[in-house]
């Protein structure tokens, strides 16, 4: 009946209205680029966590933020706003940053992670864009901390020689092995992106167990960081799974990273994805996340657990801050204040 489908057209604008009242990007008009849409997004999309998609072409909603200080982590350039993630992602992190001083890791320099809502970011990554993705420095915490200007300014330091592929041995020490280790070892990791050279470098060096090295994959980059990935998470069911490393990989397909080949200017280079991706090119459920209210959670924090290697959660639910503001560290007290 024509009442009955102009009630229904204008019931349906009325929730889309309302939608784009709590969102806090701006309107957007048409079809935007995707990296847009989501970067401009400050807080994270109020349901339970789920990711969406695949690591380079989707979103997530639910997700929260690593909080900027722990015991044993720093998160690097907080100004990007890159620091939120599936709830388990978070407690990787802060299971790893912990237990990593178990090894001679004095602490983790935290680099991106995902945006609020995840998508192509404005810059940068391909993949980060489903929560499940997160940076580390090759540069333990250093001790007493970084200043605030420190975090947006300092660079992470190469691993490898200069102009070569293959590891600074000056540099490499058993605490490198061992945080990469700890990190392939987590149950929900499926893989740690390092360069070429520091994978050929555990090849040539580690003892024992040896099972862990199917998780490390070489990659272009990754020279002053290494990349964790986990999983696709229970409550996911549109997030899309990869496939999974069970060779040890140092035999050949390491050996071509050595040639000349994979550093090989294309002929015909392509823009990068995320630079001409539009927002109907993400799952459609990702239009849902952009227009969701923001969430009330913005951090998991942790406590040094009393006994046992159990992660403690405490004060999980933070204040929802202004949709407008940002949320960025407070400079670090002096000791003894």
């Amino acid at each position: 009946m024509p009442f009955l489908a102009t009630l229904a057209r204008n019931l349906a604008a009325a929730a889309l209205c309302a939608a784009a009242l709590v969102s806090t990007r701006p309107a957007m008009a048409g079809d935007p680029l995707a990296k847009l849409a989501f970067g401009a997004e400050k807080l994270p999309a109020a349901g339970p966590a789920q990711s969406i998609g695949f690591y380079s072409k989707g979103c997530f909603e639910g997700g929260v933020g690593l909080p900027l200080d722990g015991a044993h982590w720093e998160v690097m350039r907080p100004s990007r706003n890159r620091r939120w993630g599936h709830p388990t992602l978070i407690k990787v992190l802060e299971r790893l940053a912990r237990d990593g001083t178990k090894v001679g890791w004095n602490g983790l320099l935290v680099g991106d992670i995902s945006q609020p809502r995840g998508g192509p970011m404005t810059t940068g990554h391909a993949s980060h864009q489903i929560g499940l993705d997160a940076d580390i420095w090759f540069t333990p915490m250093p001790k007493g901390g970084l200043t605030h200007k420190r975090r947006e300014t300092m660079s992470a330091v190469s691993v490898l020689r200069p102009h070569s592929l293959y590891v600074d041995d000056s540099r490499w020490t058993s605490a490198y092995e061992g945080i990469l280790k700890m990190a392939a070892s987590e149950p929900e990791v499926e893989r740690v992106l390092v360069h070429p050279g520091v994978k050929k470098k555990l090849c040539d060096t580690v003892k024992g167990d040896r099972s862990w090295l199917s998780k490390i994959r070489p990659f272009w980059g990754h020279d002053d960081h290494f990349h964790v990935r986990i999983g696709c998470q229970p409550g996911s069911p549109l997030c899309k799974e990869q496939w999974q490393p069970t060779k040890e990989g140092c035999d050949k397909s390491l050996a071509w990273w050595f040639t000349e080949e994979p550093w090989r200017p294309a002929k015909h280079p392509k823009p990068k994805a995320r630079d001409i991706m539009r927002l109907s090119a993400l799952p459609n459920a990702c239009l849902s996340v952009l227009a969701a209210p923001a969430a009330a959670s913005t951090a998991v924090a942790v406590s040094e657990p009393a006994q046992g290697d159990e992660t403690v959660p405490v004060n999980a639910y933070a204040p929802t801050p202004p949709a407008t503001i940002v949320p960025l560290p407070e400079p670090r007290p002096q000791r003894g204040k």
